[in-house]
């Protein structure tokens, strides 16, 4: 196992980027059950050429971190619900779904693991852990794999947008991430292919990443890059969009529960019309990476839309802020289940 001392590196500056750390969590699919599921330590995998991963996309992922608690502890942040959703995408690409319960000791097993990697407490760092399942084996009709493999492997990681809890600008798409009837409610590759493009056009053109319109009418705003939107109307509701092409972010749920039962606000999953923008005094992107992001402008078409500031951090944004990672830290209460402690050596 991993030494327990932690490594030395610059954990103030981490940044959002691949490291290979010594172990991950890998197990295989075949006839009809998981084998061979512990850790190893190599991080290459060899997978035959017409797996269908290759071909199809038959693939799926999800995103979560682990926190380093001011008494040394370590949280996972509501595994369960990234169970459920990885879950919900494997029934959407026909592949086998992983229990939960293996999920999460999955999970675990790579954080005690690389246990030496985790950020210190208050560094603003995490331990950012990706499970995967992607369908292999002899194949080249399009029909589902014979075989999978699920893995879960981890990095060191600090902000996913470089300006942190500082505004930054973002542009509206002129391409779709994904369609009504598609795969936007699962975290599938091929939605995050199609936003290649159009990220990188915003980011030459100088901005964080592109905002994407609903698919229909290009009228209502849908995601924020990787990440789902947020609102906050200027008598003080939390709203974020309704769409069968949004992907259901924890993040953003968890948001939803603490804006109502902590903070006292009014919350309501809504269309939200690029025409009437007006009526929102701060707005935000939020995911497991990008946590909360605020958005300063919002460039659409010809007009530049500016929410809160473009300078400085709304107030009911940073509330939600310092309530999200202070229960994610271990400095705030929690609901219930949604802290799950990992053991350490």
């Amino acid at each position: 196992m991993t030494d327990t001392k932690t490594v030395d590196l610059d954990w103030n500056n981490l940044g959002f980027a691949y490291m290979d750390l010594p172990y991950r969590y890998r197990a295989y699919w075949k006839d009809g059950e998981w084998h061979k599921a512990g850790l190893v330590e190599d991080s290459s995998i060899t997978i035959n050429e017409g797996s269908p991963i290759i071909h199809y996309g038959q693939g799926c992922f999800e995103g979560m971190k682990a926190y380093r608690c001011k008494d040394g502890s370590v949280n996972l942040f509501r595994p369960d619900q990234n169970a459920a959703r990885m879950q919900r995408s494997c029934q959407r690409l026909l592949m086998p779904e992983v229990p939960t319960e293996m999920f999460v000791d999955a999970l675990k097993q790579v954080v005690r693991a690389n246990q030496a990697y985790i950020p210190p407490y208050g560094t603003g760092g995490t331990l950012y852990l990706r499970p995967y399942m992607i369908g292999v084996g002899e194949n080249i009709g399009v029909h589902p794999a014979t075989e999978y493999i699920f893995s879960v492997f981890a990095m060191p990681v600090g902000n996913y947008f470089k300006g942190g809890l500082t505004p930054t600008n973002f542009l509206a798409a002129d391409y779709d991430r994904a369609a009504h009837k598609g795969t936007g409610q699962s975290k599938v590759g091929g939605n995050y292919a199609a936003s290649l493009l159009p990220g990188d056009i915003a980011h030459k053109r100088g901005f964080s990443d592109c905002i994407y319109l609903d698919p229909i009418e290009h009228k209502k705003i849908e995601e924020v890059g990787s990440a789902n939107f947020f609102g906050i109307t200027r008598d003080g509701k939390f709203v974020t969009p309704k769409s069968p092409s949004i992907l259901p972010s924890v993040t953003k749920y968890s948001l939803l529960y603490l804006a109502e039962h902590n903070l006292g606000m009014e919350t309501e999953e809504t269309d939200i019309y690029i025409d009437q923008l007006d009526h929102l005094a701060e707005a935000g992107a939020c995911g497991t990476a990008a946590v909360i992001s605020p958005i300063g402008g919002f460039q659409v078409g010809d007009k530049f839309h500016v929410f809160y500031s473009e300078t400085e951090v709304g107030p009911v944004t940073k509330k939600l802020y310092d309530e999200l990672t202070g229960i994610q830290f271990g400095d705030r209460p929690a609901p219930e289940g949604w802290i799950v402690k990992v053991p350490l050596d």
